[in-house]
C-alpha cells in the first residue's frame, strides 16, 4: 500500500520505514525549513527594522505592507515544500484579484481572512517552527555523532561508541515523526477555511451528502420490502406449489407442470435475493462491515482474503461506503485484472476507517497513474467514465480521499480514508 503521508507511513508500518524513502524525505524536509526558516527570520527583521525606521516618510508604510504580504510568498514556498512529506498538495485560498494590476492585487490580499493567517503562520514559523526543526535535527544526528567521537578524548570511553550507535539507529523514526507532526500542523494552518471555499460550494458538500443520505435510506426501505413482501410471497407460493404437487399423479403432466413452475420460483427467489443484496445488504444492517464483507468474498469467484477488524460498528453511512467500496473493486478484480487472489483489509486509525483492497492481477485500470499520465508514485482520482467514477463521488460525499494505484503489471491497490466523526 503506498502511504501519502510520512505520519501515515509511520503510524501504519513502522518496521519498514528505514528501507522507504520517507527519512530521506523527512531529512530534506527538515533541512529546507531550517535553511528557509533562518533566512527569511533575518530578511523579515531587517525589513521589518526598516519600514520602523523609514515610517517618517511614505516609503516606511510601503515597506510595511510588504511585511504584511509576505506571507502569501512565504506559505506558497512552504506548500511547495510540504510535498516532500504530504503527497497531497494543499490549495490556495487566495482569490482571483478584483481588479488587474498590482494595486488590485494587493488590496484584494490585504481583504483576505487568509492572508493574515499566513503572515501568523509565517511569525510562528520563523520564532519556532524552524528552531525547533533545527533543535530534532542536532537532538537525532548531533547526539548520536558526538557521543561516538567521545574516545578520540578519551580511549575508555568506547562503550559510549556503542550507545551513539544505537541512538543513530533512532533518528530515522525521531526525524520521520517530526517532520509528519510538523506537516500535518502546517497543513491545518495553511488549508482554506469553509468560509474562504465559499459558501455556495460548502451548501453543495452539505446537499450532496444529505443526497447520498436520502438515497441509502431509500435502499434500505427497499430492502425491506423485497425481503419482506415480495420475497416472502413468492416463498409462501413456493410452499404452495410443493403441496400441490404432493397431490398431484406422480408422473402426470399436472405434476411435470407444477415442478417446472416450483423449479421457476425458486430461482426467482434466489434472483430476488441477489437484487436484495445488490439493493442494501440486510448483513450489513444486522451484523455490521465485516459479516456483510464475509458474504461478499464467499460468493466472489476469486479466493478473497477479509482481513477487517474494528472496535465497533462504524456509523452506518461510513459502514454502507465502505461495503460498496468493496463489492465494486470485487466487482472489477474478476471482470478486468486476471488476478488468482484479493485481499481486503480495514481497520480503524482514531477517527479515520483505512479500507484497502489489493489484487494481483496485471493492472492498467482505467484512472491509475499510467492512464493519466501522472507519477506512478502519485495515485489519482479515477477518470470519468470508469466504474469507480461513482464510487469517488461518493467516497468524496462522505469526506473521505480514494486513491487508485494500478501500474502496468500490477498490482491493483485502491486505497479509502473515511473520517468516522
Amino acid at each position: 500500500m503506498r502511504h501519502r503521508t510520512a505520519w501515515q507511513a509511520l503510524g501504519q508500518n513502522p518496521l519498514k520505514v528505514l528501507g522507504s524513502s520517507w527519512p530521506w524525505r523527512s531529512l530534506a524536509y527538515l533541512l529546507s525549513g531550517v535553511v528557509s526558516g533562518s533566512v527569511i527570520t533575518v530578511v523579515l527583521v531587517l525589513v521589518l527594522a526598516a519600514g520602523l525606521v523609514g515610517l517618517v516618510v511614505v516609503v516606511g508604510a510601503v515597506v510595511l505592507v510588504g511585511v504584511a504580504l509576505s506571507g502569501v510568498a512565504v506559505t506558497r514556498f512552504e506548500r511547495w515544500r510540504l510535498r516532500l512529506v504530504d503527497l497531497d498538495s494543499v490549495p490556495d485560498p487566495h482569490r482571483a484579484p478584483e481588479r488587474p494590476g498590482l494595486v488590485g492585487w494587493v488590496r484584494t490580499r490585504l481583504r483576505e481572512p487568509a492572508t493574515w493567517r499566513e503572515l501568523g503562520f509565517t511569525a510562528v514559523s520563523a520564532t519556532a517552527l524552524w528552531w525547533m526543526d533545527l533543535l530534532v535535527l542536532c537532538f537525532a544526528l548531533g547526539l548520536p555523532v558526538s557521543v561516538m567521537m567521545s574516545p578520540i578524548d578519551d580511549p575508555g570511553a568506547w562503550p559510549l561508541v556503542i550507545v551513539g550507535l544505537c541512538l543513530l539507529a533512532a533518528a530515522p523514526y525521531t526525524i520521520t515523526a517530526w517532520a509528519g507532526a510538523r506537516a500535518a500542523v502546517t497543513r491545518l494552518m495553511l488549508a482554506p477555511r469553509d468560509s474562504e471555499l465559499g459558501r455556495e460550494l460548502t451548501d453543495v458538500r452539505a446537499s450532496r451528502a444529505r443526497l447520498v443520505d436520502a438515497f441509502d435510506a431509500e435502499r434500505r426501505r427497499i430492502e425491506r420490502d423485497l425481503h419482506d413482501g415480495a420475497q416472502q410471497r413468492l416463498v409462501s407460493l413456493n410452499v404452495l406449489l410443493g403441496l400441490a404437487r404432493l397431490d398431484a399423479e406422480p408422473d402426470s403432466p399436472l405434476a411435470g407442470q407444477l415442478a417446472r413452475a416450483q423449479e421457476q420460483v425458486t430461482l426467482a427467489v434466489e434472483e430476488l435475493r441477489e437484487l436484495s443484496r445488490g439493493v442494501h445488504p440486510k448483513a450489513l444492517t444486522d451484523q455490521g462491515l465485516e459479516a456483510a464483507a464475509g458474504n461478499l468474498a464467499a460468493r466472489s469467484v476469486l479466493p478473497v482474503t477479509v482481513d477487517i477488524r474494528l472496535p465497533h460498528r462504524m456509523p452506518v453511512s461510513v459502514e454502507t461506503t465502505a461495503y460498496f467500496v468493496i463489492a465494486e473493486a470485487l466487482t472489477n478484480a474478476v471482470k478486468h485484472s486476471r488476478a488468482d487472489r484479493v485481499e481486503v483489509r480495514a481497520r480503524l486509525h482514531t477517527d479515520v476507517l483505512t479500507l484497502t483492497v489489493e489484487d494481483n492481477g496485471i493492472g492498467g485500470a482505467t484512472g491509475a497513474d499510467n492512464a493519466t499520465g501522472a507519477r506512478p508514485e502519485t495515485p489519482t482520482r479515477p477518470a470519468t467514465g470508469t466504474g469507480l467514477i461513482g464510487l469517488a463521488d461518493r467516497v468524496a460525499a462522505a469526506d473521505g480521499r480514494l486513491r487508485l494505484s494500478s501500474p502496468p503489471g500490477g498490482p491493483t491497490s485502491l486505497h479509502v480514508e473515511l473520517p468516522c466523526r
